[in-house]
C-alpha cells in the first residue's frame, strides 16, 4: 500500500504546486518548506542557512578547501563534524528526517532527492513532473516578470543544479525514468494529473471507498 509520494519537478513545471494540491486532496501531510524550518531547528541553525544548502552543492572552492583541509597533515585538526553545517551536513539530515517522516505519517515529498533518499522502502511511490519549455518560460515571465529576459537561462540553471545535488549526494541520474513510477507532462493539468496519480498508485477504489471524488481539485 502506498504510503509516501515523492515529486521530483523541472523548475517552472509547477511540480511543488501540484505536490501541495495533492497532498491536500489525500489528507497527508506536506513536506516542502517545513523540511528546512525543522532541520535548522534540530541543527541549531538560522532557516537562512539551511535553505542556503537546500538541494545544493557547497561552492567549489569550499569543497576544495574542505578536502584539503581534512587531508593535510600539516594543519590543525578539523573541528567536529557535527559542528560544521553545509550542504553535506544538510544532506545527512534531510535523509533522516525523511525517513523518520515515512515511520510517522503518510506523507507527499517534494524534491530534496527523496526517491533516492527512501530507495527500497515499501509504500513509496515515485514521481517526475516535467513540461515544454514554452509553458515554463511562460510561467516564470508570469512569476519574474523582472527577470522575463534571462527565463531560460534561469530554468536551465536550476534544473542543473538539482540534478547536481542527485548525481553527487546519490550517485544517481535526477531524470533517469528508472527512479520513478511515473513521469506526467504538467501541462495536462493538475486535476489530470492527480487522477493519473491516484489511479496509477491504486488509490482510486480507496479514495472512492471514503466517499471522494477523483479527480476534484481546488482551483486551476
Amino acid at each position: 500500500m502506498v504510503k509516501v509520494i515523492t515529486v521530483e519537478r523541472e523548475y517552472g513545471s509547477q511540480g511543488a504546486e501540484f505536490a501541495h494540491r495533492l497532498a491536500n486532496r489525500v489528507g497527508w501531510k506536506l513536506i516542502d518548506r517545513c523540511l528546512i524550518d525543522e532541520i535548522a531547528n534540530k541543527a541549531g541553525v538560522p532557516s537562512s542557512m539551511a535553505e542556503q544548502c537546500d538541494e545544493r552543492l557547497d561552492p567549489w572552492y569550499y569543497r576544495m578547501g574542505k578536502s584539503f583541509w581534512h587531508g593535510s597533515v600539516d594543519r590543525l585538526p578539523a573541528p567536529p563534524k557535527d559542528q560544521v553545517f553545509d550542504s553535506e551536513r544538510m544532506v545527512e539530515f534531510v535523509r533522516n528526517y525523511l525517513k523518520q517522516c515515512v515511520l510517522d505519517s503518510k506523507c507527499v515529498i517534494v524534491g530534496r532527492g527523496a526517491a533516492c533518499a527512501l530507495a527500497g522502502i515499501p509504500g513509496v511511490f515515485n514521481i517526475f513532473v516535467y513540461a515544454s519549455l514554452t509553458r515554463k518560460v511562460r510561467w516564470f515571465e508570469e512569476h519574474f516578470p523582472e527577470d522575463a529576459g534571462r527565463a531560460r537561462a534561469e530554468l536551465e540553471a536550476t534544473d542543473s543544479r538539482r540534478a547536481e545535488y542527485v548525481r553527487r549526494y546519490y550517485d544517481r541520474d535526477w531524470a533517469d525514468r528508472r527512479l520513478y513510477h511515473m513521469m506526467i507532462n504538467s501541462c495536462m493539468g493538475c486535476d489530470a494529473m492527480i487522477e493519473a496519480v491516484l489511479d496509477g498508485a491504486g488509490m482510486s477504489a480507496g479514495m472512492a471507498a471514503t466517499g471522494q471524488q477523483v479527480g476534484a481539485g481546488g482551483r486551476s
